[in-house]
């Protein structure tokens, strides 16, 4: 912001607001992104949004966010040991796969087989619908991988909590969860009303804030109000002006159009050169203004070569003119730079970023009915914009000697009916606000 407002300033031009933030949308670099929750009328958010204080991602529910940090932060807060037991009974001849991971879940009827499967999607593929990727999973019946099941089924997790003053132990996984969301869970995960991210973060958004981000962006890229008016706000307080060319199209600038009168002000005489070049030349630029006003002076031609002179035995050889260095400036130059500085910052001269320069506009005259605000003459309408009848007599007078109008209102709508619209079924319906009743 204080590079753009330091561009503006010193090159002295009127920019398209509109188009200088189409330059900021163009780059993410260039600006933030900011989640703000919606409330209700109870002041309750309709949508929460919770932040991991591990890693400062953001989730939309508890159970997201308690599943990203036993996955990603799982030793932090527990231990887990392998201890053995004994093989599950029975007689397996398949079991189910994972067809992403590779990893063997079991046999579909086994009492720990959906819990697993929903696990490993929690952990794993939790951006995957899970009837989606429960339908990857494949059903093996290659020997080799159902005793690999068996041989993994032959020992049980024990896990043991860490960090707090008593160790426990739990068998379940179920029992884990249960303790963290009691223990941990309330004071890493806290809910806030709005957050400011990161591009980095972006990627590790769940996927429906990243489908609002990139349809945010992308109607902003089309329209992007929301960067105008930021600009606005921060332009304003650098100092910056604001006005509309041809009523059309906000411009920013370091100030706004004002005429300048040379009848009633006393300017000098390169200020009156420089509006009557201006007059003359429609749209034209900064460089054929200087050029015309003060033209830098013709270029010298080099003269012919001197014979060389003879070189004297122990004298050094004498030195070839060296050529002039080429005029880009003049005093006459600086001082119609300087008076159209002073133009520019008045607002009587504007230059706009295609480099065009024009004279501000002289305003509209107001009429003088606008500008007095006189009643208009006999015969002419009055104040409520009506004409006057023709015999003198008040209208409004004659209207509240009649007393008040006949209520015209329809026997339909003072029964609380409407009439259906459908073609060939002239019949009533209850109006909305009767449709309790």
């Amino acid at each position: 912001m204080n590079s753009l407002a330091r561009q503006i300033r010193l090159s002295c031009r009127a920019f398209p607001l509109f188009e200088v933030a189409g330059l900021v949308i163009q780059k993410p670099d260039r600006y933030d992104v900011t989640l703000r929750v919606i409330k209700g009328k109870d002041g309750k958010p309709q949508q929460p949004l919770l932040v991991c204080s591990l890693d400062d991602t953001v989730w939309l529910s508890e159970a997201d966010a308690l599943n990203h940090i036993l996955s990603a932060h799982f030793d932090t807060f527990y231990s887990v040991e392998k201890m053995p037991t004994d093989p599950p009974k029975g007689t397996y001849t398949f079991v189910a796969q994972c067809g992403i991971s590779g990893e063997v879940l079991g046999p579909p009827n086994y009492h720990g087989y959906q819990e697993k499967l929903r696990r490993i999607h929690a952990d794993r593929f939790d951006r995957m619908p899970f009837e989606v990727y429960k339908s990857r999973v494949r059903i093996v019946k290659d020997e080799a991988v159902v005793k690999q099941w068996l041989e993994s089924q032959s020992f049980r997790s024990e896990f043991t909590a860490l960090n707090v003053p008593e160790s426990t132990k739990f068998a379940t996984r179920e029992e884990v969860e249960a303790h963290f969301r009691e223990t941990h869970l309330p004071v890493l995960v806290r809910s806030v009303d709005s957050l400011t991210l990161k591009r980095d973060n972006f990627a590790k958004l769940p996927q429906p804030l990243q489908a609002l981000i990139r349809v945010s962006t992308d109607r902003e890229r089309r329209f992007p109000i929301r960067v105008a008016t930021a600009l606005s706000n921060a332009f304003a307080q650098a100092g910056l002006q604001f006005f509309k060319r041809d009523k059309t199209i906000v411009h920013v600038a370091v100030a706004r159009p004002h005429h300048l009168d040379l009848e009633t002000q006393v300017v000098s005489d390169g200020v009156k050169a420089i509006i009557a070049f201006i007059q003359a030349n429609p749209s034209t630029t900064r460089k054929a203004l200087i050029d015309a006003l003060a033209p830098l002076p013709a270029a010298v031609a080099p003269t012919a070569p001197a014979e060389a002179a003879p070189v004297v035995e122990g004298q050094p050889a004498a030195e070839a003119p060296a050529a002039p260095a080429p005029v880009t400036t003049t005093p006459e130059r600086e001082t119609v730079l300087t008076d159209l500085h002073w133009l520019l910052h008045q607002g009587h001269v504007i230059e706009f970023a295609t480099g065009t320069i024009e004279l501000a506009k002289k305003p509209a005259q107001k009429s003088e009915s606008a500008a007095g605000g006189q009643a208009p003459a006999a015969g002419g309408q009055n104040q409520q914009g009506r004409q006057p009848r023709k015999d003198g007599k008040d209208a409004n007078k004659d209207r509240r000697d009649r007393g008040p109008r006949p209520d015209r209102t329809p026997w339909s709508r003072k029964q609380g009916l409407l009439a259906v619209t459908t073609p060939g079924y002239p019949a009533y319906a209850a109006a909305p606000q009767l449709a309790g009743l």
